[in-house]
């Protein structure tokens, strides 16, 4: 009888053993919750929403459960209020793990207010995610996402540059490896560092190395603690001196190392940038990438893998008319090229802006009409206003947008808010006008050029995130006929040469206007006006000059704090810009390699402007202009100034 109870413990631990070899270091789905966000915006119609929403976590719960998935994407398109979701878990948990982690961070989720159309849940083994646009290519996001232990590791100065190293290893080779996921153990002062590194599938391997590149960069400030975690969009880096995974989830990582000539003594790749070749190498692989690794872009077809094209809201006229009053000034947001945008209040008590255009009547326009709505309103981004609907009403025509509370970027840099944006908000704004424009040439299955960026066409949300308003809307001008003249839809002091003097069209067009935006945020001079000093010069040809004599600090904005902002960062950020601004559109980077110089600190370094080309009809509007916001000329009056200038 002894002898059996011996062996039926024996049987007991060699279970016990393998159970928990099957689960992993800790045997437990690791669900310490780390970071968490809801969207404050609702979806349009919420039962339609929950539909999408309640499909989508079913098929990522099938994919996980059933198929013992790691990671998962899912989307339901019906209606107005698609959804997209992805799940993925560190690789080192179980399947049973993941399954149980998945179904926590399910619950958590919920946990938004009902018919928010975005939110995420982070935990130490796995995250969830939905939106109601597209993200599965997405890798950062804008903020320091980290979080760090409060204890102070043992040997804390050969703890803190072994760890270095080790993270430094890790954002090197997992964007290499297949499944971008790597775990390390390194023996450090009698003990280990423990480190893992994990990049979302739907990612390029540029786009891991990006975003691994930050975290590394934020991790970092967690030195000497025992313990840290970097987190962001599309990747996920932690370590500690405690084992959070079996030593047989390690990998070696030495072959990946050797890879085209890097070690554990070269330089980290995207971070610190050991020299020329390797800033071409590493932004001609994002661009190509970028340019020819993402699905293929039809003037019509599918979006985001929903099946068809989802049709705007048609709002009734009698339920605009009321919403704003009859139109009454009173309710009056703004005036521009497009038409009057007017504050509603729809009778669910839903606020929208409504833009009456001024487009006027032909039968091509009708028949366009719709399409091209149609079209506009399924592009969805955080950075782009979204289009809800439109009603026509005889000849006019109206679009019902999302509602900005803090109205258009011009009144914090030139109106009344004058001087209210600190630094922070301000490259925030940079960043996300950049990734929206970035989404409209590159991301969208239409190339969609906005030809008219400006500060007034720069919303911002609650949380002074830029909104672009107005991108598609010049789509729906005759051939025949502009409201500024043929083939010509923009507005002066933001124009690219090429386009304005010749009608020459391109996404880099859209580049230069960036271009002069950022230098308007960061000096809070208007482009088109002249500085009211001795030198009466125009911002761009201001910027240029002190550029070349390096004082690009004397560009910035007086009213903001100078211990707010690192100068060198503002200096780069002025570099980009004249970058924008150059007068080959050829030598103009892309809205997607924008947003790289714009997180990298150093990708800059052998990349130089070359001067801009002045307009003076960019710079002095015509007294014949035809519009009420007198941002109108024809192509003959433009001219290029035959004295460009120099530094004096």
């Amino acid at each position: 009888m002894l002898q059996l109870q011996h062996k039926l413990l024996a049987l007991t631990l060699f279970l016990l053993w393998s159970w928990r070899s099957f689960h992993g270091a800790l045997g437990d789905p690791q669900t310490r919750l780390i970071n968490k966000g809801c969207s404050q915006y609702n979806a349009t119609t919420l039962s339609t929403f929950n539909q999408n929403l309640n499909g989508t976590l079913a098929d990522l719960k099938s994919q996980v459960s059933n198929q013992s998935k790691r990671f998962a994407t899912a989307q339901e398109a019906r209606g107005t209020d698609p959804v997209y979701a992805m799940f993925q878990c560190r690789d080192y948990l179980s399947a049973a793990d993941c399954a149980a982690c998945f179904t926590v961070a399910a619950a958590q989720i919920r946990n938004c207010s009902a018919g928010a159309n975005g939110a995420r849940v982070i935990y130490d083994g796995c995250f969830l995610r939905y939106e109601s646009n597209g993200f599965f290519d997405q890798t950062t996001l804008p903020g320091n996402s980290m979080i760090c232990g409060n204890e102070t590791a043992n040997g804390a100065s050969t703890f803190t540059a072994t760890a270095q190293q080790v993270l430094q290893d890790l954002q090197t080779v997992t964007p290499k490896i297949t499944g971008f996921f790597a775990a390390t153990k390194t023996p450090v002062a009698g003990g280990a560092i423990y480190a893992i590194a994990q990049c979302a599938d739907t990612v390029t391997e540029s786009g891991c190395l990006d975003c691994l590149t930050v975290g590394f960069n934020n991790i970092q400030s967690c030195l000497p603690n025992s313990d840290g975690r970097a987190f962001d969009a599309g990747c996920f880096m932690r370590y500690s001196e405690t084992s959070f995974f079996a030593d047989n989830q390690t990998i070696d990582i030495t072959p990946f190392l050797k890879q085209g000539g890097s070690s554990k003594k070269g330089a980290i790749i995207g971070g610190i940038v050991g020299g020329v070749g390797l800033v071409v190498i590493l932004l001609a692989l994002f661009v190509w990438l970028r340019r020819y690794k993402k699905p293929n872009r039809h003037p019509r077809g599918d979006i985001l893998g929903a099946t068809e094209l989802k049709g705007p809201v048609t709002y009734r006229y009698k339920d605009l008319k009321s919403a704003t009053k009859n139109f009454s000034n009173d309710n009056k947001l703004g005036e521009g090229g497009f038409g009057d945008v007017y504050k509603g209040t729809l009778k669910n008590g839903k606020v929208v802006a409504v833009k009456k255009l001024l487009l006027g009547q032909s039968s091509k326009m009708d028949e366009q009409f719709e399409s091209e709505v149609k079209l506009i309103s399924n592009v969805h981004h955080r950075n782009l206003v979204r289009l809800l609907g439109c009603c026509t009403n005889g000849p006019e025509r109206i679009l019902v947008y999302e509602y900005m509370a803090n109205n258009s970027l011009d009144r914090f840099l030139f109106g009344e808010r004058k001087g209210s944006l600190n630094w922070k908000q301000r490259y925030d704004i940079i960043l996300g006008t950049a990734r929206g424009l970035s989404y409209l040439h590159e991301d969208f299955h239409v190339c969609i050029i906005h030809r008219d960026i400006k500060t007034n066409n720069i919303l911002l949300d609650d949380d002074f995130q830029p909104r672009i308003a107005d991108f598609g809307l010049a789509r729906l001008l005759p051939e025949d006929r502009s409201h500024l003249s043929t083939k010509f839809a923009g507005t002066l002091g933001y124009t690219a040469p090429e386009y304005a003097l010749h009608g020459q069209l391109s996404e880099k067009a859209d580049t230069y206007s960036f271009g002069v935006v950022v230098l308007e945020i960061i000096s809070g001079q208007k482009s088109s006006e002249l500085r009211d000093d001795a030198d009466g010069e125009f911002l761009l040809q201001r910027a240029w000059k002190l550029y070349e004599v390096e004082r690009h600090l004397e560009l910035v904005d007086k009213t903001l704090n100078s211990e707010d902002y690192d100068g060198e960062e503002v200096k780069r950020i002025i570099e980009i810009a004249l970058l924008c601004t150059q007068a080959s559109a050829s030598a103009r980077p892309t809205m997607s390699e924008i947003v790289v110089l714009l997180k990298s600190k150093n990708l800059l370094v052998h990349m130089k402007p070359a001067m801009p080309v002045f307009v003076e009809s960019n710079f002095r509007p015509r007294t014949d202009t035809s519009t009420s916001t007198g941002s109108s000329t024809s192509k003959s009056n433009a001219t290029v100034s035959t004295s460009v200038l120099s530094a004096r």
